[in-house]
């Protein structure tokens, strides 16, 4: 599909239960698309409603209203009013996600942390592994660590972890949540140039961005929260 995520009219607000159930808008009436090979930038201040907008698209985030369709096995799927086991369907198959924060079981290796989304598509433990091992090294992470678990890892050794077990797929539409937050200048750079290969592989990219240098290499598009404030909506 030329364009594999559509939003329009998306909603969200938080319900403060320890200030007597005020409700507080965080976006309203968002809408934009992103195409095959591009890569979108929600740009705006700390606070404007970036990452609650990347996690209503993962299904993180229940949204008030609005639509969040994506491309999914042949078919155009809804995720504002998807059941939970489509919404897992679409993580495994359609849409993958790195995150800020590494959460995962404790004991296991980086190298299966890594590993594990690979082999959730159907891919055979040993060449999961192997393909692992790949990003990782691409990543710097000295091979000592591969086999401990990343728990105890420097916060940008698990930056590097996140980013490789995020990239392992070939989902067609890609979350990235500062992918490069925690990471040295050549690591950073590596991480742009694998953003930029899914690009050129046709992955279409949503991403947060805080490094203007790397938003600058990736971005085709940069979307402004500030309009989608619930003020300015209401206005």
């Amino acid at each position: 599909m030329a364009t594999p995520l559509v939003v329009s009219e998306l909603s969200k607000s938080f319900t403060m239960h320890l200030q007597g159930g005020i409700r507080l808008g965080v976006v309203k009436d968002v809408a934009f698309s992103v195409r095959a090979g591009e890569c979108a930038v929600l740009g705006g201040p700390s606070g404007a409603g970036k990452s609650s907008i990347l996690k209503m698209v993962y299904g993180n985030y229940c949204a008030d209203q609005g639509q969040i369709i994506v491309s999914h096995r042949g078919k155009l799927i809804d995720l504002v009013t998807a059941d939970p086991r489509t919404i897992m369907a679409v993580r495994q198959e359609t849409i993958g996600y790195v995150s800020q924060f590494l959460r995962v079981v404790p004991r296991v290796s980086a190298l299966d942390v890594v590993a594990e989304p690979l082999v959730e598509t159907g891919a055979a433990l040993e060449v999961a592994r192997a393909r692992a091992a790949e990003l990782l090294s691409r990543l710097n992470l000295p091979e000592r660590l591969w086999g401990l678990p990343p728990a105890t890892f420097s916060g940008g050794e698990q930056q590097r972890v996140n980013d490789a077990r995020g990239f392992i797929t070939a989902h067609p539409v890609l979350l990235l949540d500062e992918p490069t937050a925690s990471l040295d200048r050549t690591n950073g750079r590596v991480v742009i140039d694998m953003i930029l290969e899914k690009k050129q592989g046709g992955t279409a990219l949503l991403g947060i961005f805080h490094d203007q240098e790397v938003r600058e290499a990736v971005a085709d598009t940069v979307i402004d929260v500030t309009a989608f404030a619930p003020e300015k909506a209401a206005a």
